[in-house]
């Protein structure tokens, strides 16, 4: 009998779905580390990933074909190795829009409001209510990166009365976007901003995007929301823009290391704003993560290829 590996825990009734919508597979589920190796070894499908399972699924005879991950990135995932050996690979792209959109306006009302500050203040039990204030309301958003996650973040900001810029490979026009532009133009863009909300993958033409020049290129007193990928920030040269003042403050939840060292300047500068790379997490995350595996499933069964977030490896993403 065939094998579906499901290399996570999940409940009960979402293991039955999984089931009923692929009725001529053994379903094993199991967290990764928890699972015996031949289970691996013996998998047409995998949904979740982990390294340490590598050797198991992509020896020379195995029968691995799909692997359907539950993030929206995949650059964790040895995308030439999957190539080699003809094994599709799809994202839980869709999966994440509303909490990371959440997380982008946590972090921006965050700085609008001064929230750090009125948290530092708590802690002490001290009452100031000196500090900047501002809004959102008419100011200019970029959004570095317009996919699913991105469109959601136009929406919410066009709602808060923000001008929405985005910067992706196609111009084709989008919902909740005022003015497209490509990576050719980034630079035009973000002079233009008072926030910049990067939500780009990991892939070798992002890594460093943010240097020197680009944080110089960036509007006086902007914004920066990273809930992309840490390693397209050249961390030093945020840094400086920081202190320099060019830019008012950063909303991190992506760091070029994780987890951050303990040491790291980040943790002590008042402009900056951290989360512990958790801006996709909810509790609706299993759920939507599992529906949309069934759809793929469903798809693979009857066409050999699943329907939506097919990984493309040339493009990394």
């Amino acid at each position: 009998m065939k094998n579906i590996v499901c290399a996570l825990a999940l409940p009960p009734e979402f293991l039955e779905g999984i089931r009923l919508a692929a009725p001529e597979y053994n379903v094993i589920a199991g967290r990764a580390k928890e699972l015996d190796r031949d289970v691996f070894r013996q998998a047409e499908v995998i949904f979740g990933w982990s390294p340490a399972i590598i050797e198991e699924c992509l020896h020379d005879d195995s029968p691995l074909r799909w692997i359907q991950l539950w993030t929206a990135g995949a650059d964790y995932v040895p995308m030439d190795t999957l190539r080699k050996h003809d094994v599709m690979l799809t994202t839980a792209g869709g999966v994440h829009p509303v909490p990371m959109m959440e997380t982008v306006f946590a972090m921006l009302l965050g700085f609008t409001r001064n929230l750090p500050q009125a948290i530092r203040n708590q802690d002490r039990h001290v009452w100031d209510s000196k500090g900047n204030y501002t809004e959102l309301l008419g100011k200019t958003m970029g959004i570095i990166g317009i996919g699913q996650i991105g469109a959601e973040v136009a929406r919410i900001a066009k709602a808060f009365g923000m001008r929405v810029l985005g910067v992706r490979r196609s111009v084709q026009p989008t919902d909740y976007v005022d003015g497209l532009y490509t990576f050719e133009q980034l630079n035009e863009v973000l002079s233009e901003c008072d926030v910049v909300v990067n939500i780009l993958p990991k892939t070798s033409q992002t890594i460093n995007l943010y240097d020197e020049n680009r944080f110089a290129a960036m509007k006086h007193g902007a914004l920066f929301i990273n809930v992309g990928r840490g390693a397209s920030v050249k961390t030093d040269a945020l840094i400086g823009a920081l202190n320099s003042g060019h830019l008012a403050g950063a909303g991190l939840d992506v760091f070029d290391i994780e987890p951050l060292p303990e040491d790291h300047p980040l943790w002590s500068m008042d402009n900056v704003i951290m989360t512990p790379h958790i801006g996709g997490n909810t509790d609706q995350l299993k759920e939507r993560a599992t529906k949309l595996f069934i759809e793929n499933l469903k798809a693979y069964i009857a066409q050999g290829r699943p329907a939506r977030s097919i990984v493309n490896y040339d493009k990394e993403y």
